[in-house]
């Protein structure tokens, strides 16, 4: 399954003091069962974290990286600016989801999760959230979101 990580929980994924539900998520795309998607803005902000950098290096090289133009991604982020569609102001998130075919989220931006559930945005198929804004223990619902394999082909 493709997935994004919101640059609000990237410590939770690629830093030092991580909560269960971020070290399995950093498990299941370090084994390859889940790939992460990434251009545009997204890509620059997690780029400022030198641990994401590290494994990304690695990542990228074994396939569990998607890159997506960047330009592709900043001209589809202000198409939804200019139309005012996000609640959020994450819309290179947004994005990022519509021309990568990622359905997967990692954030705890309640906006944000909003944004990536709204059928008129994300569809076919819809968005799931990943979070650990109400619970940070890995938990069946996490477990589940993993089995999934969901992307927009």
């Amino acid at each position: 399954m493709c997935a994004i990580v919101d640059a609000n929980v990237a410590h939770q994924v690629f830093g030092t003091n991580r909560p269960n539900a971020g070290i399995e998520f950093f498990a299941w795309l370090s084994s390859g069962n889940g790939s992460l998607v990434l251009g545009g803005k997204l890509r620059h902000e997690l780029n400022k974290i030198s641990s994401f950098t590290i494994w990304q290096k690695e990542a990228t090289a074994s396939g569990r990286v998607i890159l997506k133009d960047d330009s592709e991604v900043d001209a589809l982020t202000e198409e939804l600016k200019k139309e005012g569609v996000c609640k959020s102001d994450d819309e290179h998130v947004v994005a990022l989801a519509k021309l990568s075919g990622a359905r997967l989220l990692y954030s705890n931006d309640d906006k944000l999760q909003k944004d990536f559930k709204n059928k008129e945005l994300i569809d076919d198929p819809r968005g799931l959230i990943y979070s650990t804004l109400v619970n940070d223990s890995f938990t069946s619902t996490h477990q589940n979101l993993l089995r999934k394999n969901i992307c927009k082909k």
